[in-house]
């Protein structure tokens, strides 16, 4: 954080050391979070980590049990939600059902007592936006639930206001129009410019949107970073588990030398990972995690295909299931542990000609993986364990 002060980087939403209880119930254990001006952020968690009262407190409707909130560099405790420079668009969207798509547009500008003139130009801009000019006197009975989302988020933008909320907005969408409406957000908050905060339990989602995001659990900030930070590098059994699908096993920190850290799994494999990320050290008992997809089979009487790789293993195909674009293959390595393997189907592969039991290769580069230091918080379900524990 102090490299991006010294770089001018200023903040539209700064969270400091917020707790809100409900009760005995704690919801939001000492967060910590600063969210950058004009960025498309995200907050992304199971149900119960606490992500939606994060966006409730910095909404204004509810207050920080300890803590305090800053919008704008402006300390908002005690301040309601209706002074803060803050909209917010719902799940239910929450649009009048009498009211035109025009009036619900215009409802927040009338009651600021805007002057007509200015009211009519602003809405006829937030309209456009969302390109719903040609359906302005329709009400929302009217309208399909992407076209009630985009009058939701005008009647939001028409305010101008510094930050927009959203609470997992694309919700009661269907799996093709929530892909499209992805986009389309993602689109327009470029162009408006206005800080985006984005509530979701949707990993897929919320990848695909943010500039950067923070994964949530129990009320604590697990992880801070960009989409391919969180992705390539968890650091934390709760974030490896919960993004993605990743082959996790129980190992130990045999050594560290020039950058490579050479891990010995509970099952006794050998395996060298890139430990330049890492603060570890012989001893240590770490969690090994591999992305599906960075694993990689070749045929036996193809050893070129794996000559660059730092790992590599005897490895027998004990299931395969083709899902279109790729092909899932369930491995045995060296009769010490099951892996799952992710591989695309090109036309050129010879991988479409394997079958069950067959004999192959499996490699991996050294940073290829990563090391989560809290492995015991992960339940032995969620490991990809030793064969004789799954076989």
């Amino acid at each position: 954080m102090a490299d991006e002060q010294q770089q001018g980087v200023t903040y539209d939403i700064e969270i400091e050391n917020c707790t809100k209880r409900f009760g005995d119930f704690t919801a939001v254990k000492d967060m910590n979070l600063k969210i950058r001006q004009g960025e498309f952020f995200s907050m992304l968690g199971p149900s119960g980590c606490g992500k939606t009262t994060t966006l409730r407190m910095v909404a204004g409707f509810e207050q920080p049990t300890e803590g305090e909130i800053f919008l704008a560099n402006q300390p908002v405790s005690g301040v309601p939600s209706y002074r803060r420079p803050v909209n917010t668009v719902f799940q239910n969207y929450a649009l009048f059902p009498h009211l035109s798509t025009w009036d619900n547009v215009c409802f927040g500008l009338r009651r600021s007592n805007v002057p007509e003139a200015e009211m009519k130009q602003r809405a006829n801009e937030a309209i456009e936006m969302v390109d719903m000019g040609s359906m302005m006197q329709r009400k929302p009975s009217q309208l399909s639930g992407g076209q009630q989302q985009r009058v939701a988020l005008a009647r939001a933008l028409v305010n101008r206001p510094t930050v927009l909320l959203l609470d997992e907005p694309l919700g009661a969408l269907d799996a093709k129009l929530r892909k499209a409406m992805q986009l389309e957000l993602k689109k327009l908050q470029s162009e408006v410019g206005i800080t985006f905060i984005y509530v979701t339990h949707d990993q897929e989602e919320a990848l695909t949107m943010s500039d950067r995001l923070v994964v949530m659990s129990q009320g604590v900030c697990e992880q801070v970073g960009t989409p391919e930070d969180i992705y390539e590098n968890p650091e934390s059994a709760f974030v490896a588990n919960f993004i993605g699908v990743s082959n996790i096993y129980r190992s130990d920190i045999v050594s560290v030398a020039d950058g490579v850290a050479d891990c010995r799994t509970d099952a006794g494999l050998g395996v060298k990972v890139a430990a330049g990320r890492h603060d570890v050290k012989a001893g240590q008992k770490v969690g090994l995690v591999i992305r599906p997809e960075k694993l990689f089979l070749a045929s036996l009487d193809a050893p070129e295909d794996m000559e660059d790789r730092e790992n590599v293993y005897d490895a027998t195909i004990k299931a395969i299931v083709y899902i279109g674009s790729i092909t899932q293959f369930i491995v045995e390595i060296e009769g010490k542990h099951l892996a799952q393997v992710l591989q695309q189907n090109l036309l050129h592969t010879e991988r479409k000609t394997w079958t069950q039991e067959q004999k192959v290769k499996i490699g991996f580069w050294d940073d290829s993986c990563s090391l989560i230091t809290d492995i015991d918080k992960l339940a032995e379900k969620d490991l990809m364990g030793e064969v004789v524990k799954r076989v």
